[in-house]
């Protein structure tokens, strides 16, 4: 028996959403999988007939999100997980501040998540029963110099989903916040990231816990190492470059 039923993934074009919408439907689960590149979608369905149900969407376009949610969920049959994984992080010299950047990295990290994470809560608090998970990243633990507005958009989604989580446990809904750490993905492809987690190693951890309340971290020496830096006096976090 499917650990899920029915999922929604939003962002699964390519890496940990792609990742998870495979492991998902492997364990047989139906899943709806959202994401701007309609022919990556086409593809992933393609492995895995009558499971995977793609749909093109870009999750700026928020007018469209209400409607949608509810289309998607009809065409399930039902609904019990919601993955939000789009993100997306443009390079930002170290003297640059680019607005549209700026603006980019909100909309899809932080207001697309918004959108569609309300629909679900809004469901699952009315049905009594359901599954979030929001795709954050040890990024937003810190306010680090190289990528302020990046930095800025995963730790409002942690505040946001923490929120949500106060709000919404008492009524029988699962909020999880995953904070990947470095991870080999199209989006950090070109950072030459050294000791960079397999994105099917994410993905499935996060399938594992998507149904644990609280944050996760991917790693055990994450939690630890965050942990203590969350803590590093700001004038001592300037002069380490961490």
């Amino acid at each position: 028996m499917p650990k899920f039923n029915h999922a929604i993934v939003i962002g699964a074009s390519s890496g940990i959403g792609a990742a998870l919408a495979e492991i998902l439907a492997r364990d047989g689960c139906m899943v709806a999988v959202l994401g701007r590149r309609m022919d990556c979608l086409r593809a992933l369905a393609e492995g895995f007939p009558g499971l995977i149900l793609p749909f093109a969407h870009d999750v700026t376009n928020t007018d469209e999100i209400p409607p949608l949610f509810q289309e998607v969920t009809k065409q399930l049959g039902g609904l019990d997980l919601v993955v939000y994984s789009s993100g997306v992080m443009p390079e930002v010299g170290p003297h640059e501040f680019d607005f549209e950047k700026d603006r980019q990295m909100i909309e899809v990290n932080l207001l697309g998540a918004i959108c569609w994470i309300n629909q679900a809560a809004i469901r699952f608090e009315h049905v009594g029963h359901g599954y979030i998970a929001g795709i954050g990243s040890v990024a937003g633990d810190r306010g680090r110099a190289g990528q302020p507005v990046y930095n800025t958009s995963k730790a409002a989604l942690a505040t946001y989903l923490e929120a949500l989580r106060n709000r919404l446990s008492r009524h029988g809904v699962c909020v999880a916040t995953f904070k990947p750490g470095p991870t080999a993905t199209e989006m950090t492809e070109g950072l030459h990231l050294r000791g960079a987690m397999p994105v099917e190693q994410a993905a499935q951890i996060i399938f594992d816990k998507a149904d644990r309340n609280g944050e996760h971290y991917l790693k055990a020496t994450h939690r630890v190492m965050f942990y203590v830096i969350k803590r590093i006096p700001s004038w001592l976090f300037r002069r380490l470059h961490i």
